[in-house]
């Protein structure tokens, strides 16, 4: 399934508008007593486009996930976020795909807020209208939405439980989720795990403290993904130079030390996600 909200390009939509081209089906999951489900909403891979045929508005369309999805009377407001590594796409291409994706030609001009029960990765990737720079060496799970409760650990594995655990409290003392790769175990291989972590994620809180290449790598793709990183580490020295431009919450590995960090880390989180 995903969003296809047309002309509602300043994120605000009303609710007149909302699901209407959008099979009965769909509706029954998306419904909450007289109301709509936001969290299902949120949760669903999304295209906003403007309406088509107007020379004064720019033609792209674009593809993301919403947040702050919130309801004010009969408006819904929205904050689209890019996929990351995800172009603009131009609205023609769009209008290209209309039997694939689900879309009847006249939905191009008018402006509402449908789902359609349609893969849109699949859709737009397998008819042309995305390429992606893509790794060779893993694959990203471009399927999957970002979870935004869940924040992902990277860090070394031995002896770093108690400031996992510190780092674990401060998380879910917001309402949040926290995990590490060893927390899961979907994949045959680590590494698949760890980037859908990574990809899922809210935030990604890395310690880079004794230098483990590991960790450097996994920063590194997060960045390249567009998370909001969170670096620690118990001493400075540890941080290579590439990333000594970017705060550092130092911290000192005893209980005073843990507790501290948990404080600062609280605060730090709150501030990315509030």
């Amino acid at each position: 399934m995903f969003n296809l909200i047309v002309g509602f390009v300043d994120g605000t939509a009303t609710s007149d508008r909302m699901l209407e081209y959008t099979a009965d089906e769909v509706k029954v999951f998306l419904r909450q007593g007289n109301t709509f489900d936001l969290g299902r909403l949120e949760r669903l891979p999304t295209l906003v486009m403007p309406e088509t045929g107007f020379t004064d508005v720019k033609q792209i369309a674009r593809v993301g996930r919403l947040t702050n999805l919130r309801a004010h009377g009969r408006e819904i407001s929205f904050k689209l976020v890019d996929t990351p590594g995800i172009p603009t796409i131009r609205t023609e291409q769009v209008e290209a795909l209309a039997s694939d994706l689900g879309i009847q030609p006249f939905e191009f001009n008018r402006t509402h807020w449908a789902v359609k029960d349609v893969d849109l990765y699949g859709a737009l990737f397998g008819g042309g209208a995305l390429r992606q720079l893509a790794p060779k060496v893993f694959d990203l799970p471009i399927h999957l939405p970002v979870e935004p409760d869940l924040v992902a650990v990277m860090m070394p594995f031995t002896g770093f439980d108690r400031v996992y655990g510190a780092i674990k409290e401060a998380v879910e003392s917001l309402g949040l989720r926290c995990q590490r790769a060893d927390d899961i175990w979907e994949s045959h291989h680590i590494m698949d795990d760890v980037i859908s972590l990574i990809w899922r994620s809210r935030v990604v809180v890395s310690d880079l403290t004794g230098k483990n290449a590991n960790v450097f790598y996994e920063t590194g793709i997060a960045h390249t993904l567009g998370r909001d990183v969170i670096q620690l580490a118990q001493s400075l020295a540890d941080v290579p130079f590439d990333l000594q431009a970017i705060r550092t919450l130092k911290y000192l590995n005893n209980g005073e030390g843990h507790e501290k960090m948990k404080e600062e880390l609280t605060r730090r989180i709150k501030t990315l996600v509030g």
